[in-house]
């Protein structure tokens, strides 16, 4: 068995010494740290106060906002070039404003596509799929396109998801047959197939989750228009188990009152059964290690929410639930649903934020746990005896002013063991992703070693300053890269 592995491992090596010799970073840990932040669609595009209120987001050490890019609302009526996303028909004009305020406080975005234009599915209610998964196809393309990072002025969006909660009625109609045979799977099968080609066709970097399932639902028809995610999941990889897609986003949210300890049965999947539905994915969709995206969770608090929880529970319940994200090496997104109650509409209580403006215990909470998982500051692995490694860092903020190709500088000092081992003040060109490549001041790297590096000053021609840090890795052996 060892002398039939070796030459896959050693093949496995070669390709990666390769790849770093074409100046690409060696690895970089995608597991921690990872994405955290908020959905707050009112907060953060519609409210009068909107700025402010993302400014308090970035704050809590958000670094990722999700947004949902409503197709219905944004093409009312039907584009006369659907794949142009400046065509006249199109109103972008929120979520533009969005995407560019987000990155300039030093976040990037997820855009969730949902809901079809009456144009589209026979003016039936936005919750119907498009009676042509054409039209669906072309406005994923426009909406990729537009943040693809190649059009001055429009900041690139690399995470999008499918569609919202297709398990449930209320968002993707219908789930039965009149015989009572579950639909939905199907449905959404070409919804996903219509989204992920567009997207990627669009922008080939985008990152495109398929899913978005919510935590509870039925097995059956006649209890309500819903289906549990575990069995909404085995039914949409009966339909097509090579699906495409890169990841699998949920909402695992437990009961209005309860906290993450809460346990469901399977096939309903909150976050103390995460486990078992990640287990189940890779072995229906038949492949290892489906990355998992958190896209909403969130607790209620009362007197808001009857039957909610009080706001120290909250603050405990929001410290528990991003500690078991981080220990599940799957979750590289979190998402906080939503970041203010709402004060014009009494609808949703798990906000940090009361809707008097006054922050709850839970904002503390989050924001201390979210700081240290900040994912602008990488973990990067790298070939121990390599020179000078590379590292790419999100430079958003510079990114969203200074646009795809702009040159900026660094101050770059590495650290190992509390000893100043390099320094540098090197430049790079930014790309069209809003990341930026510095090469390293570290000599070797040695077997195991571990480097604390801090970007103090990466700057523009105009005077903007950011910084970061970074932790490089040196791996033990070889073939700890495969």
């Amino acid at each position: 068995m060892q002398g039939a592995a070796f030459p896959a491992r050693l093949l496995r090596v070669l390709v990666f010494l390769a790849i770093v010799a074409a100046c690409v970073p060696a690895a970089t840990s995608a597991a921690r740290p990872m994405l955290i932040g908020f959905q707050d669609d009112p907060g953060f595009r519609w409210r009068a106060d909107r700025d402010a209120v993302l400014t308090r987001a970035a704050k809590a050490h958000a670094t990722i906002v999700r947004a949902t890019a409503h197709w219905w609302q944004i093409a009312t009526h039907r584009p006369q070039n659907a794949l142009d996303s400046f065509d006249p028909a199109y109103r972008f004009e929120d979520l533009d404003e969005l995407v560019r305020n987000a990155q300039l406080k030093g976040m990037t975005v997820m855009l969730t596509i949902w809901g079809t234009p009456g144009w589209a599915n026979g003016d039936r209610s936005p919750n119907y799929a498009p009676d042509r998964m054409t039209d669906l196809r072309a406005f994923a393309y426009a909406l990729a396109d537009r943040y693809s990072g190649r059009r001055p002025g429009f900041p690139f969006v690399g995470y999008y998801t499918v569609w919202n909660e297709p398990n449930s009625g209320v968002f993707l109609a219908p789930t039965f047959a009149d015989d009572g045979t579950p639909v939905a799977p199907l449905t959404y099968a070409r919804i996903c197939h219509a989204v992920y080609e567009g997207l990627k066709t669009a922008n080939p970097r985008a990152e495109v989750a398929v899913g978005q399932t919510s935590s509870r639902g039925h097995e059956r028809a006649g209890r309500g228009p819903s289906l549990a995610p575990g069995t909404f999941a085995q039914l949409l990889a009966q339909v097509d188990p090579y699906l495409p897609f890169d990841a699998w986003a949920h909402h695992p949210y437990s009961d209005i009152g309860y906290g993450p300890s809460q346990r469901y049965r399977f096939p309903n999947v909150n976050l103390r059964t995460l486990h078992e539905f990640e287990a189940k994915l890779d072995i229906w969709f038949r492949r290892p290690d489906i990355p998992i995206w958190i896209s909403e969770y969130g607790c209620e608090t009362r007197p808001g929410r009857r039957g909610g929880v009080t706001l120290a529970q909250q603050a405990s319940y929001a410290r528990q639930a991003l500690e078991i994200a981080a220990a599940d090496p799957r979750v590289g997104m979190f998402i906080w649903f939503t970041f203010r109650d709402d004060p014009s509409a009494k609808t949703w209580d798990s906000g940090l934020i009361a809707d008097d403006n006054r922050r709850k215990p839970a904002y503390d909470a989050f924001a201390e746990r979210a700081a240290s998982l900040d994912a602008r500051n990488p973990v990067v692995s790298v070939v121990p005896g390599l020179a000078r490694p590379w590292i790419r860092i999100p430079v958003w903020e510079l990114a969203v002013r200074d646009g795809a190709g702009a040159r900026i500088g660094a101050r770059i000092s590495v650290y190992s063991r509390g000893r100043l081992v390099g320094r540098a003040t090197p430049e790079a060109q930014i790309a069209d992703d809003g990341y930026a490549a510095f090469r390293l001041p570290i000599g070797l790297v040695e077997p195991g070693a571990r480097y604390s590096v801090f970007l103090g000053d990466i700057n523009d021609i105009h005077g903007n300053r950011i910084s970061r840090r970074a932790t490089v890795v040196g791996l033990s052996r070889l073939v700890s890269a495969r």
